[in-house]
């Protein structure tokens, strides 16, 4: 499905987009963010929690630019949680941003998620979609490193 605008411009619904077509998008914005806020130096944190024998039992995953971390993904297998891994895992992110520079972190996740966890590691709520998902919320926590 698509939709004229003007001047043979049209948008158009795209289920599965070129690697090119998001490409330009991403590139796109990274440029317009970089030249109105600086460079972002961008560099990705990768923790990873695995067994002896090399099996990935979580981790963590995020970036770290602008000064700042953000903190995308943390899961642990159900095996690994209430054993302080987690907490681990945030002081060993925060201690690689704070060598990087950056001075704050954030994340977001669910009210179904963990919300408490956050809070406990000295987490502050600072923002909260409620109805997402129906029933639930959306919720964002940051933390001065």
């Amino acid at each position: 499905m698509s939709t004229a605008l003007r001047d043979g411009i049209e948008i158009v619904e795209d289920a599965a987009p070129e690697f090119e077509a998001v490409g330009a998008i991403q590139r796109g914005l990274h440029d317009f963010n970089q030249a109105m806020g600086g460079p972002y130096d961008r560099e990705p944190v990768t923790l990873l929690v695995q067994d002896a024998e090399g099996k990935s039992l979580g981790g963590l995953l995020g970036l770290t630019f602008w000064g700042w971390l953000f903190i995308d993904w943390l899961w642990l297998a159900p095996e690994m949680r209430g054993k302080g891994v987690g907490a681990e895992l945030l002081l060993r992110a925060e201690a690689v941003a704070r060598e990087r520079g950056c001075t704050n972190a954030y994340t977001d996740t669910f009210s179904f998620q963990a919300p408490g966890f956050w809070q406990r590691n000295g987490y502050v709520e600072f923002g909260r979609l409620d109805g997402m998902p129906a029933g639930h919320a959306r919720v964002w926590f940051r933390k001065v490193l």
